[in-house]
């Protein structure tokens, strides 16, 4: 067996939405990667953190209002809580469907510091909506900080941060030490942390990283062979919905990038999926982006199934 490195994007489904969801999520997941490892597969694991990050936004800052000598969490610090619970619960299911195995593999979870431009314009067109349910008083004092609130129903608001580019992953030598180790690494886990550099400093920034852009980025960065995005699909589809619905298999760069111009997938959902494959099969040689779900995440590594890009 050929020896490949593989960065696995998991989606929300791969690790649930509750405490209790996610530990039953990671489960089946850590088979997903077991298999891979079992492939003679190099793993580095990224994950989405949505509902996560919700969470913790929001307890901390109920926390908050009801304690006033504590202040409230900003986005980078819920950003590092989730991928150090969402990465325990991970690494732990993995490395025990390892050692049912019989494979003896160190997993280890790295938070992820990712660099964003401050004049990205996303800061400008913020767009991720977060956190819990404020009232109009409660968004007006938000808008008075210098946050941006979006109205979610009648009398109903929530705040909604910008979602930048990543730009550079401090952590990147790291990731890679542990991966030149045999590890299975996890990292990058919501995106990673959005951070501003300030000369020597790095300073949380008020934002959302886009998963899977993150996903493509550390791909390149560590020059992995395949992109494996496992989202809810076996396969991802054209005119979905339709009479005119079609399956799409292995398919060039240049058609992925045909069908994105014609508007074919959702902004904020399968759109970055296929901008991260695009990008990162572009800048290197002999690499294959993959998006598929979880039960054909083995099949679709072997390029049996799935929605390839090469």
């Amino acid at each position: 067996m050929s020896e490949k490195t593989v960065v696995v994007a998991l989606g929300h489904r791969a690790l649930g939405t509750t405490l209790p969801e996610q530990k039953i999520a990671t489960k089946v997941t850590a088979k997903a990667i077991a298999d891979l490892v079992a492939q003679g597969a190099k793993v580095v694991i990224s994950h989405s953190n949505a509902p996560q990050v919700g969470m913790i936004h929001t307890a901390m800052n109920e926390f908050g209002k009801c304690h006033p000598d504590y202040t409230f969490a900003p986005m980078s610090v819920c950003s590092a809580m989730s991928q150090g619970y969402i990465g325990y619960d991970l690494q732990n299911a993995i490395r025990s469907e390892l050692l049912a195995r019989g494979i003896y593999k160190t997993v280890s979870t790295v938070l992820t510091q990712v660099v964003v431009d401050p004049y990205d314009e996303a800061f400008g067109e913020p767009e991720k909506i977060i956190g819990r349910v404020l009232t109009a008083e409660e968004a007006e004092e938000e808008e008075e900080k210098g946050n941006f609130v979006v109205k979610v129903g009648e009398n109903s608001y929530k705040r909604i941060v910008a979602a930048p580019k990543p730009q550079a992953i401090v952590e990147l030598d790291a990731i890679k030490a542990l991966l030149a180790a045999d590890q299975v690494v996890i990292a990058g886990g919501g995106g990673g942390i959005p951070v501003l550099e300030q000369g020597v400093e790095l300073r949380g920034a008020s934002a959302v990283i886009e998963k899977d852009l993150l996903s493509g980025k550390l791909a390149e960065l560590i020059n992995a062979d395949t992109l494996l995005i496992l989202t809810s699909v076996e396969k991802v589809s054209l005119n979905l919905g339709s009479d005119k619905e079609e399956f799409l298999g292995q398919i060039t760069v240049e058609e992925a990038k045909k069908y994105m111009e014609e508007g074919h997938f959702a902004p904020g959902s399968m759109l970055p999926k296929f901008e991260a494959g695009v990008s990162f099969v572009e800048n290197g040689e002999g690499r294959k982006a993959v998006i598929t779900d979880i039960p054909n995440c083995k099949k679709g590594y072997l390029g049996k199934t799935g929605t390839i890009i090469a």
